[in-house]
């Protein structure tokens, strides 16, 4: 049985991490998402609760996906889950040289441990966690870049405006 994890702080998940999620899940006998708690970021949207939530509840109809939390290093946690594959979303090459370097350092540490890359699908290729709080946070509609629960969420921390596209203009 392959077990692997799709690390991150998913703050807010967005429709590109669901993208990396179905697809990784097909390849996979077992998808882990671990929501990371990092102390080294303090400027995000959520709580480590309220992110766990929010990815539980899109993957709730995903077979073989789970969702859990950890802190520190990400090779303690894969010995945790008993899993061997990192799978990382790369959505342009400045993602690949940073997760490039994320993946010689995990693989020094732990030999058993792969990192697998998946490049998010071009649709979804502009987007990151930071444009959508940014968005959000100035009341525009983000309804068409994150899944329901995330959006819920979003509506509840920057009003309902955040998910209603603007009128057209005449």
């Amino acid at each position: 049985m392959v077990r692997a994890v799709y690390p991150g702080s998913f703050d807010p998940l967005h429709n590109g991490h669901v993208d990396v999620i179905r697809r990784a899940s097909r390849l996979f006998d077992h998808l882990t998402v671990a929501v990371v708690n990092n102390p080294l970021k303090n400027d995000g949207c959520f709580s480590i609760d309220e992110r766990t939530a929010i990815v539980r509840e899109t993957v709730a109809g995903m077979p073989d996906v789970d969702v859990a939390t950890f802190q520190g290093l990400l090779v303690g946690f894969m010995q945790e889950a008993s899993a061997n594959v990192i799978v990382k979303g790369l959505r342009a090459i400045s993602d690949y040289e940073y997760e490039l370097q994320m993946a010689h350092l995990n693989r020094q540490m732990n030999r058993d441990v792969e990192t697998l890359f998946v490049m998010t699908a071009a649709r979804w290729s502009y987007l990151s966690s930071t444009r959508v709080r940014e968005i959000a946070g100035f009341g525009a509609d983000v309804s068409k870049l994150v899944p329901p629960a995330t959006l819920r969420r979003l509506r509840q921390r920057f009003g309902p405006q955040v998910g209603v596209e603007p009128a057209a203009t005449p």
